[in-house]
């Protein structure tokens, strides 16, 4: 596989370079590394932090900036960030109106933003850790115990970022993080895998013939391989893992103030006379033409079931490196879901 990149020690660190020099009102700090706004902290305001491996791009880094995240944590690629770039991020951030933690359901994520919560917390700064485990797919695996976080993720951080910014304090941004996680269900599919470059060889092999159904944003197992099928056949596959999916119950940890706490969640079905948020998504290597061919038979499959798509976007916010392949989301929209998902926003990665 060929890629555009110098010493594979330096690939994070001279691509967080070049971002904060294309994009001079972010701010990057190495050793320990985050990205943050340049305007940080900004007074009076929460400040919405979020992270994970690199090779996800845009997330998180392109999503910084007004109406989204205050800052992001970037580890190697496929590789969790560690809790001292959590911790000196969310210092760095903090306004005094407290830090808000968006964490996708991976076991290296949630392990270290919970490290940092703690350490945060001893600093005297308000915390919260939210917890985005949207992926229909898999529940329990190697990489995480229950549902993976995936596209919901990004759904999440522009609603809950423009929260923050039209002055919610950190519990009603907590509160609107885990309705929106609650709201939101993915499912994602692999035609090609895709090329770590320390690995230097792809992470999985597919037949010329296959897809893999259920992938993870790192290229982790799906549920079962198939043969490629026309789109219209994929897309009304994937829709409907999602529509048809039933109620989901789990007990997620919450910090409280000062300690952690369990908390049982029900994520309810989708039914007819919903409106949702649609958000067909490119793995890295999907063009957006193909695209816009899912999500022309998604939208047909939702009216069929009932369901109103009342926004959407299309195209490449959360990828795995140049892999090939799409994932859907679809989140439950209320009156304040829209409200903050129309609200103005301004990052590298998503401007409207």
């Amino acid at each position: 596989m060929k890629k555009l990149i110098n010493d594979v020690e330096n690939v994070v660190k001279e691509q967080l370079e070049g971002m904060a020099l294309a994009h001079p009102e972010l701010s990057v700090k190495f050793d320990p590394c985050y990205m943050y706004r340049a305007d940080a902290p900004v007074d009076g305001k929460v400040a919405i932090v979020s992270g994970g491996g690199s090779g996800h791009e845009p997330m998180h880094g392109g999503f910084v900036g007004k109406g989204m995240l205050d800052g992001a944590c970037p580890g190697e690629v496929f590789t969790s960030p560690t809790p001292d770039q959590m911790y000196e991020c969310a210092k760095a951030v903090n306004s005094g109106a407290g830090v808000l933690f968006i964490v996708k359901n991976y076991t290296g994520d949630v392990m270290n933003f919970e490290t940092a919560a703690e350490l945060v917390a001893a600093e005297g700064i308000k915390v919260q850790n939210i917890l985005i485990d949207d992926d229909v797919a898999v529940k329990d695996s190697l990489y995480t115990a229950g549902r993976r976080g995936v596209g919901t993720t990004v759904l999440a951080e522009k609603i809950v970022g423009a929260a923050a910014d039209a002055g919610y304090d950190l519990d009603k941004c907590a509160d609107l993080c885990r309705k929106v996680n609650q709201y939101g269900r993915s499912f994602g599919v692999a035609l090609t895998s895709c090329t770590v470059p320390a690995a230097g060889k792809p992470t999985f092999e597919l037949g010329e013939g296959e897809v893999e159904m259920g992938i993870g944003i790192h290229g982790e197992p799906g549920t079962h391989r198939m043969a490629i099928k026309p789109i219209d056949e994929m897309t009304e596959y994937v829709a409907a893992q999602i529509i048809d999916d039933p109620a989901y119950t789990r007990t997620v940890r919450e910090w409280d103030g000062s300690a952690w706490a369990d908390k049982k969640l029900t994520d309810t079905p989708f039914a007819s006379g919903d409106k949702v948020i649609a958000f067909v998504n490119s793995m890295g290597g999907t063009p957006l033409g193909e695209l816009y061919t899912v999500y022309r038979k998604l939208d047909e499959v939702c009216k069929s079931k009932g369901i109103t798509i009342v926004r959407n976007l299309v195209g490449p916010y959360i990828t795995s490196l140049e892999m090939q392949g799409f994932s859907i989301t679809l989140l439950k929209a209320d009156d304040e879901i829209l409200k903050f998902w129309d609200a103005p926003v301004k990052t590298p990665g998503l401007t409207w």
